[in-house]
C-alpha cells in the first residue's frame, strides 16, 4: 500500500502544468479567418484575370461564362473583405472615443531600436536578441504593411470596379494607374505574407495563437518577455492585496 501511494506521489510530482495566456480574443480571431480566406481567393481569381497572356490564365479563362464567373466571385469576397475592413476601422474608433484602444500596435522609436538590434545580432554584433512587450517590430511590419496594402487595394479595386462613375469626376488616366497599382499591391502583398508572415509565424515557430487565442509561458518569455515581466509583476501585486 505504501509503495503504491509513493508511486502515486511520483507521478504526481512529475506531471507539469503548462500555464497559458490569452493573446486574441473571439472577435479578433474571427476576423484573420474571414481575412485569411477573403485575401486568398482574391489572389486566386485575380491572378488569372492580371496575367491573361499566360498560358495557364487562357486555360481558366478560356470562355466569357468563366470570365463572368471568376469575376463574380472576385467581386463577392471583395465585399467580405471591405465589410471587415469597416468592421475593424469601426471598432478601433470606438475604441479611441472610449480611450480603450491599446497602443500596442502602433510603431513608436523603441521598434526602430528594437530592429537594430536585431540586425546587429544576425551580424554577430550582438550576443543576444532584443526582448519584445506584446507586439515585436516584426508583428508590427506585418500588420501595418498589410493594412496599407489593402486599404491600395480597396480604393483601386472600387475604381476598376466602377470606372465610368469615377470618370466622371476624374480623368481616365486614373483607370490604368489603377489597374497597376491593384494588381501589383496585390502580388507583393502575397509574396510578403508568404515569405515573411508565413516563416516568422509558421516555420520559425509554431504559433496557433490566432487560431486557439492562447499562447504557452514558454512562448511569452522566449517572445514576449517584456509584456510576460509585466503580467507576472501585476498577478503578484493582486496576490499581494488579497492577503489579510
Amino acid at each position: 500500500m505504501s509503495e503504491q501511494m509513493e508511486k502515486n506521489a511520483v507521478q504526481k510530482s512529475a506531471v507539469q502544468t503548462h500555464k497559458m495566456f490569452m493573446r486574441f480574443n473571439l472577435g479578433q480571431r474571427w476576423e484573420h479567418m474571414l481575412l485569411l480566406i477573403s485575401f486568398t481567393v482574391l489572389l486566386l481569381t485575380g491572378l488569372p484575370q492580371k496575367y491573361r497572356a499566360a498560358t495557364w490564365s487562357q486555360q481558366i479563362l478560356s470562355t466569357p461564362e468563366r470570365v463572368e464567373l471568376i469575376q463574380t466571385i472576385h467581386h463577392i469576397f471583395a465585399v467580405v473583405l471591405i465589410l471587415e475592413v469597416i468592421y475593424h476601422l469601426g471598432k478601433a474608433i470606438i475604441l479611441m472615443a472610449r480611450r480603450r484602444l491599446p497602443g500596442d500596435i502602433f510603431v513608436s522609436w523603441q521598434d526602430i531600436r528594437d530592429a537594430g538590434q536585431m540586425v546587429a545580432y544576425l551580424l554577430f554584433l550582438r550576443k543576444g536578441k532584443p526582448i519584445f512587450g506584446k507586439y515585436s517590430f516584426e508583428e508590427k511590419v506585418t500588420y501595418w504593411f498589410i493594412f496599407i496594402g489593402i486599404g491600395i487595394m480597396l480604393v483601386s479595386g472600387i475604381i476598376l470596379w466602377f470606372p465610368e462613375v469615377v470618370t466622371r469626376v476624374l480623368s481616365g488616366g486614373v483607370i490604368p494607374a489603377a489597374k497597376l497599382a491593384h494588381s501589383t499591391e496585390a502580388v507583393v502583398a502575397g509574396i510578403f505574407i508568404v515569405l515573411w508572415h508565413f516563416y516568422h509565424v509558421h516555420l520559425q515557430r509554431l504559433n496557433l495563437s490566432i487560431f486557439n487565442g492562447s499562447i504557452s509561458e514558454d512562448d511569452m518569455k522566449t517572445y514576449h518577455a517584456l509584456e510576460y515581466e509585466q503580467l507576472m509583476a501585476g498577478q503578484a501585486g493582486k496576490s499581494g492585496e488579497e492577503q489579510p
